[in-house]
């Protein structure tokens, strides 16, 4: 990664998105393979573009269009990760919360859920789900976002903070992070039920 000189898509922002949108999309471009874990809102490397400008578009100061709009565009230039020829394998754990919860309106919210079933079909991604009923779940303060290096020392988990997001990268850590991805994981339905669980939701709305 240090002698790695490539300008990736990302650099058509330098100047015009915060240093750490390319941080991201640089250190994603390194990945081996990514794991998220998600309780508000869906992974953001799924997100459809009117799923993420919702999101973007409820803060404070609001966002002028040009930058609400370069922000979406980020997102969606992120998913070269799972979409692209080089796509690595990804695993998202998402809870029933995050899949309820109408960022934008309930037509954005079946096409968001239909485009999470999409990613799902692929090989090398697999959706999980836990359902508000699911028994002996007590971990809904742990997402995180894992990213996986060309050896574990490389690794980096991610977790937001007050001031921002945290980059972890020191081993004892980055152990506890990889055995709770596993204690959330066990916690979820596996991959079909997710399946079925995602297109009922859809049914509803």
């Amino acid at each position: 990664m240090a002698t790695d000189r490539t300008r990736g898509w990302w650099e058509t922002y330098r100047g015009l998105l915060p240093t750490s949108f390319l941080d991201l999309a640089e250190l994603e471009h390194h990945s081996t393979y990514r794991r998220d874990v998600e309780f508000l809102h869906v992974p953001g490397l799924f997100q459809t573009a009117d799923y993420a400008r919702a999101v973007f578009s409820f803060r404070v100061p609001e966002l002028p269009a040009d930058d609400l709009e370069l922000r979406v565009n980020h997102r969606m230039g992120r998913r070269t990760i799972i979409e692209g020829p080089d796509a690595v394998p990804y695993t998202a754990v998402i809870h029933e919360a995050a899949l309820r919860i109408r960022v934008s309106d309930r037509a954005a919210s079946r096409t968001q859920l239909g485009s999470i079933l999409e990613f799902a079909e692929a090989d090398h991604i697999t959706v999980r789900v836990i359902p508000f009923d699911m028994d002996g779940f007590a971990g809904a303060t742990n997402a995180m976002m894992y990213v996986g290096g060309a050896v574990p020392e490389l690794d980096t988990a991610l977790r937001d903070a007050p001031q921002g997001t945290d980059c972890i990268d020191a081993a004892p850590q980055l152990r506890a992070f990889r055995k709770l991805f596993h204690m959330v994981e066990n916690a979820s339905l596996e991959p079909a039920r997710s399946r079925d669980f995602i297109h009922r939701l859809a049914k509803e709305l």
